[in-house]
C-alpha cells in the first residue's frame, strides 16, 4: 500500500465522491444554480458560503478535491440532521433562506471547478 490508500481504494473513493457530488447536483444544484443565476443576491450568498468552505478545507495549502468536497457535504448533512433539519419535500424555495441548502449549493458551485472524472 502507498500511503493512506492503495491505488484501487483511492480510485474507489474518488468514484464514490464524484457520484455523491453528482447526486447533490441533481437534488440541489440544478434548481439552485438556476435560482442563483436569476437572483444576484442569492448568488452573492452562495459565493460567501463557497469562500467559507474553501477556508474550512484549507484549500490555500492543499488542493480542493472531489473527496474533500463530498466528505464536507456529508458532514454538513449529518450535522444538520442531528440538529433536526430535514430537507424540503418537493421543489426547493430558494427565497426561504435555508442555511443548509445554501451551503450545499455552494458545494455544487465548488464542484463545478473540479476536473471532470475520466
Amino acid at each position: 500500500m502507498n500511503g493512506l490508500f492503495s491505488g484501487a481504494a483511492a480510485r474507489a473513493a474518488l468514484r464514490s465522491a464524484h457520484a455523491s457530488l453528482a447526486e447533490l447536483h441533481d437534488t440541489v444544484g440544478i434548481g439552485g444554480l438556476d435560482a442563483a443565476d436569476a437572483h444576484p443576491g442569492l448568488m452573492a450568498e452562495i459565493d460567501q458560503h463557497a469562500a467559507g468552505i474553501r477556508d474550512s478545507l484549507s484549500v490555500d495549502v492543499r488542493p480542493l478535491t472531489a473527496v474533500l468536497l463530498a466528505a464536507y457535504a456529508e458532514g454538513v448533512r449529518d450535522a444538520a440532521f442531528t440538529h433536526g433539519w430535514r430537507p424540503p419535500v418537493g421543489p426547493i424555495d430558494w427565497a426561504e433562506g435555508d442555511w443548509v441548502l445554501r451551503r450545499l449549493l455552494a458545494v455544487c458551485v465548488l464542484a463545478r471547478t473540479l476536473p471532470t472524472p475520466s
